[in-house]
């Protein structure tokens, strides 16, 4: 057998090891996430019964692009409740009004797996009017990991499964961002100019967790506003990275409106600027932790159905906090280094939001890498590992 191909068995079977918060659900879903996640080794985990068109499979896909309908003829006799998978469902849009009418004339079940919602989107097809469930997968998280998850490993490699459980992470990811170009750009035809949109997105990755100045990065790229607008739009839809809308207080003060960007993993964003080779420079650090923390809060609210958003916050003057989420509680407001030691200057972002909020509707969390908690003026300062416990604990955000 070819080594590579041994090398990637060997870690997809490594990755099921690991159990996903994901949990199997009673009725059908449509179920996203950027490719390498491990949605195919969940849904073989539990569904190893179910009826499975894999649309990757290039003969697949044209003859049920060619002839829709023909799904429904071939499903038609199963019995009710039965499952069925439609892996990269997003190949064949059309199939969705002949899943549509499988539910409702035969209560069969699904699971629509997709890396990119952008065809789906593009096309305006039937999104089955609320008759599956949107459900989104992440790479592996510290909770899913457990004793196996490492922090300064994380935040250089990044927790795609096969990143944690290959050989070569480096190879790995070097190869995803590569193959990200080929097949989810070139062969869904979703933007003209493959060599502008590779040059963007190492300029995007570079910016990636900060402020994002659209004029500056489409300077930078050659590339015009709307033109820059829509690869953003790409990066979202592909489920590669995620929008925060910067938070604004209802009096009349000065803020940053522009929004953050983050890449929805930690490796990813390293092998796109081409840094992977090289340890990260301490500015580096300090993107990549809070973009690592980001994606745990992210993939926290989404499996646990918690339907908060996430913003940040900065004044003009430069005081800041970097994420700030509203709960049916209160606030629950964030500050991240990467540092070994919390200054009491690190705190300042916090000390601000309290008076601007009141103490009582605001927890304050400081998150950094040493090893002691603490607390000064209302401000919880965490080991990153015990935050990160607490925070899957529900012991953070309710």
């Amino acid at each position: 057998m070819n080594f590579c191909l041994t090398v990637v068995i060997f870690a997809v079977i490594m990755t099921g090891m690991y159990t996903r918060m994901l949990q199997k659900p009673k009725n059908s879903i449509l179920l996203f996430g950027a490719r390498g996640t491990g949605k195919s080794t969940w849904i073989r985990r539990h569904f190893d019964d179910a009826v499975i068109y894999n649309l990757l499979d290039t003969r697949e896909s044209l003859r049920l692009e060619r002839r829709p309908h023909i799904l429904f003829n071939e499903l038609e006799s199963l019995n009710p409740e039965t499952w069925v998978v439609l892996d990269e469902v997003q190949k064949v849009p059309a199939l969705l009004d002949e899943v549509h009418r499988l539910i409702e004339s035969r209560g069969l079940r699904f699971v629509l797996c997709g890396s990119s919602a952008h065809k789906l989107k593009r096309t305006g097809v039937n999104l089955l009017a609320g008759r599956a469930i949107v459900t989104h997968m992440f790479p592996l998280t510290s909770a899913e990991l457990k004793e196996d998850f490492d922090v300064n490993r994380a935040l250089v490699y990044g927790t795609l499964p096969i990143a944690i459980t290959g050989e070569d992470p480096e190879g790995f990811l070097t190869t995803y961002t590569e193959t990200y170009l080929n097949e989810e750009i070139r062969a869904e035809a979703l933007t003209r100019n493959v060599g502008s949109f590779s040059r963007f997105l190492e300029i995007a990755a570079r910016q990636n967790s900060q402020v994002t100045n659209i004029t500056n990065i489409a300077r930078e790229a050659l590339v015009s506003r709307t033109t820059l607008h829509n690869y953003f739009e790409i990066l979202v839809d592909t489920l590669i990275g995620y929008w925060v809308p910067a938070w604004k207080l209802k009096r009349a003060t000065k803020q940053i409106s522009h929004p953050k960007f983050y890449l929805f993993d930690t490796g990813i964003a390293r092998a796109l600027t081409g840094r992977l080779p090289y340890p990260p420079t301490q500015e580096e650090l300090g993107h990549l932790f809070e973009n690592m923390i980001f994606n745990e809060i992210k993939a926290y609210l989404s499996y646990n159905k918690l339907h908060y958003r996430v913003y940040f916050w900065r004044n003009y003057d430069g005081t800041e906090v970097d994420l700030l989420c509203e709960t049916k509680n209160g606030f629950v407001a964030i500050e991240m280094k990467a540092s070994y030691e919390w200054q009491k200057r690190f705190s300042r972002g916090l000390n601000r939001i309290q008076t601007e909020l009141s103490p009582a509707r605001v927890m304050c969390y400081g998150i950094y890498r040493g090893q002691r908690t603490a607390k000064f003026d209302n401000i919880e300062i965490l080991p990153v590992t015990h935050f990160l416990e607490m925070l899957w604990n529900n012991n953070i955000i309710q």
